[in-house]
């Protein structure tokens, strides 16, 4: 089985939309694919609806977290997108999405860009707005080469020039939030640290105590002695290890199942999660 766990579409910043999105899946070979788009569940239904036979959707979310003053990214799954709590907290963060995106803009013009506010809309389209549909401006305006290149502490990296801070969730009670919606909780690419600063091993042993479930080790921004460190850590508290794309289409150069999430594993988060089934074949949605 080839399983990715990390992938975004148009409702948050991919290029895809979720139809695109699970009809690439397909192509790609993949058997599994999570729907992981930032703080919202607006794609499920419609990745739902165009599911290919042969392949099974995992709905969930990437929640934006925040401790001390270090941010970072909580995957949510197969949690009950109907839980009240859980969708009041994502809704509070949603909503603090445009406020912070035209603050970056005015930060980069106060820099000398010539980005607009239209602009970056333009390139959200209906989606949640965020820093990536920032980097794409910059990249439209030949600022820095890739969307990758504005993710630094020049341009849009934690505590960048540009960087404007948003509502996020406090990590610990994102995990208790997923963990009462029935959801699987795995940290983001913990280690990503050309994004900035990244949160200490005492923090994650922390949230280990409080029910996180796993982290990310196979991912783009983790290099190899990263990987075994973060396998090291994995096996040392007991948390499951997960390998994604984090796809976005055309917006990063990776491509779907470049990195893989073992069948084990996987299993294992089905059989923890109890707010809803993965969704095999061509749609219809079934939920515990």
């Amino acid at each position: 089985m080839r399983i990715d766990l990390h992938t975004h579409s148009t409702a948050s910043d991919g290029t895809d939309t979720p139809a695109e999105l699970v009809a690439n899946a397909a192509a790609a070979g993949l058997d599994v694919v999570a729907l992981t788009d930032h703080d919202t569940v607006g794609g499920h239904q419609q990745a739902i609806d165009a599911l290919p036979e042969g392949l099974t959707l995992v709905t969930g979310a990437e929640l934006s977290c925040r401790v001390d003053g270090v941010g970072m990214h909580l995957l949510a799954y197969l949690f009950d997108p109907a839980d009240a709590e859980l969708e009041r907290a994502r809704e509070l963060v949603r909503d603090d999405r445009v406020p912070r995106a035209r603050e970056m803009v005015r930060k980069l013009r106060a820099l000398d860009v010539p980005i607009t506010w239209e602009q970056v809309a333009r390139i959200a389209g209906d989606g949640s707005v965020g820093r990536p549909h920032v980097a794409a401006a910059l990249v439209e305006l030949g600022v820095v080469p890739t969307v990758s290149d504005a993710f630094t502490p020049d341009w849009l990296g934690n505590g960048g020039r540009a960087y404007a801070e948003k509502h996020e969730f406090d990590p610990f009670e994102a995990v208790r939030l997923v963990k009462a919606a029935g959801g699987v909780a795995v940290f983001a690419h913990p280690g990503a640290a050309k994004r900035g600063a990244v949160v200490p091993e005492s923090t994650i042993a922390a949230l280990a105590e409080t029910g996180l479930d796993g982290i990310e080790v196979d991912h783009m921004d983790h290099d190899e002695p990263t990987r075994a460190r973060l396998r090291g850590l994995a096996r040392e508290l007991g948390l499951l290890t997960t390998g994604s794309s984090d796809y976005h289409g055309s917006r990063k150069t990776v491509e779907l199942g470049a990195y893989t999430t073992d069948p084990e594993i996987y299993g294992e988060i089905t059989r923890r999660a109890t707010g809803a089934f993965p969704v095999p074949g061509a749609g219809g949605a079934v939920r515990r």
